[in-house]
């Protein structure tokens, strides 16, 4: 039996921007020539795979379709949710809808995370969707790379050759208490999970009953029109607001994990957004978008909807200006050299790979002291994004106004 793929496309992609500052949600966001949507809807490609569910609401509906259709889905479901209910609700609802069968396996993917080698991440379906039953669920673990205090982590342990069973979730833990968990094997927690439509079921028939009831008279009760299926508002209102992490996945026994030694971020925040550019600088990089300073030079990267990225270097004993912007805020990951930062009336020096958030006002300042260039990755937010934005106190090279 084919897989069924559930996109869960109801984030809003906060973490990214000021409260005040209304954007794009993550998983719209161009970021020159792809979107996280765009590149979620390509993991489910492929023979493996029956047509996609993508559970989502009202306010962006045009944007599903438009992708849809761009990404050539010429056969969906979109499911529609009357108002926001967490994780738990949206997971219930899309398996519960009737022409899904009881033991078909169904995917559920988050619409704003950036997975690579999706050849691999389908060998692993294959394989493990043979111990799927009416009782277990499969997460996908990520093998990390580094300590993160940004995702949540998974204490794992291998039992009966391949499986390996999950024994415990770790919020987001700090800096140092992630190092640990890294020495002792933990996974990321992707947020991805794999199971049959009956033991989404059964277990919120053990551990959520009064969800089932509410999403199952929601679903029976829902308006079907070409290929959209809106739920019942009374109904659904009726369900708790709850993670399905919470809701399900903490309180069973029978949780296990798939680990995927892959490339793999959600994107949630600025340092791991510079990162992907970082990493494809060639693909951004424009012999026009060079701009020398007297400094050193910065190329414009790739300019977004309120938001610009660039690569700044800064030359051995040189110092841009001490300035401040009225208008943006700014993100900083040093990825060569060791930069003197300032930050009002602090003064700092940054290793490589640190990141740096300089709010609103901020005066700062970056000055190279060593031989070898200082190279950041710089993310720009806000809706005036120009050099004119500059205001200077103190500048070696004479350009105070």
């Amino acid at each position: 039996m084919k897989i069924r793929p559930i996109i869960l496309c109801g984030g809003e992609g906060t973490r990214l921007w000021q409260k005040s500052f209304k954007n794009e949600p993550k998983q719209f966001i161009n970021f020159g020539g792809w979107t996280l949507i765009e590149k979620t809807l390509n993991r489910i490609k492929g023979s493996i795979f029956d047509y996609p569910i993508i559970s989502t609401n009202l306010k962006y509906l045009k944007k599903i379709k438009f992708f849809l259709k761009k990404n050539k889905f010429n056969k969906y479901r979109i499911l529609l949710e009357p108002a926001k209910r967490n994780t738990g609700p949206a997971v219930l609802s899309a398996a519960l809808i009737n022409d899904i069968p009881n033991n078909q396996p169904l995917l559920f993917l988050p619409s704003d995370h950036l997975l690579e080698k999706n050849n691999v991440f389908k060998k692993n379906l294959t394989k493990y969707s043979k111990y799927l039953n009416n009782k277990n669920i499969f997460l996908f673990g990520i093998k990390p790379d580094h300590p993160s205090k940004e995702y949540g982590y998974l204490n794992v342990k291998k039992v009966n050759g391949s499986l390996i069973k999950i024994l415990k979730f770790i919020e987001k833990p700090s800096i140092k208490k992630a190092r640990l968990l890294i020495k002792k094997k933990a996974l990321w927690n992707s947020g991805m999970f794999f199971a049959r439509k009956d033991s989404i079921i059964n277990n919120f028939k053990k551990f959520d009953n009064e969800t089932l009831k509410s999403c199952y008279l929601s679903i029976s009760k829902a308006k079907l029109k070409r290929n959209i299926l809106r739920l019942n508002k009374k109904f659904f209102l009726d369900c708790r607001s709850n993670s399905f992490d919470y809701a399900i996945l903490e309180k069973s026994s029978d949780i296990n994990c798939i680990q995927l030694n892959l490339p793999w971020t959600d994107l949630g925040n600025w340092k791991e957004i510079l990162k992907v550019f970082k990493n494809n600088k060639l693909k951004y990089f424009k012999k026009e978008n060079v701009f020398k300073r007297p400094w050193g030079k910065y190329i414009n990267l790739f300019r977004g909807k309120n938001f610009l990225i660039k690569e700044l270097i800064v030359n051995s004993k040189s110092s841009i200006s001490l300035q401040k912007h009225s208008y943006r805020s700014e993100h900083w990951t040093v990825i060569q050299g060791k930069p003197r930062i300032t930050l009002n009336k602090k003064k700092f020096f940054v290793n490589e790979k640190h990141s740096i958030f300089i709010p609103v006002n901020t005066i700062h300042r970056i000055e190279n002291f060593y031989t070898k260039p200082v190279k950041i990755m710089e993310a720009q937010i806000g809706s005036i994004l120009k050099e004119s934005d500059i205001i200077r106190y103190k500048d070696i090279y004479g350009r105070i106004n």
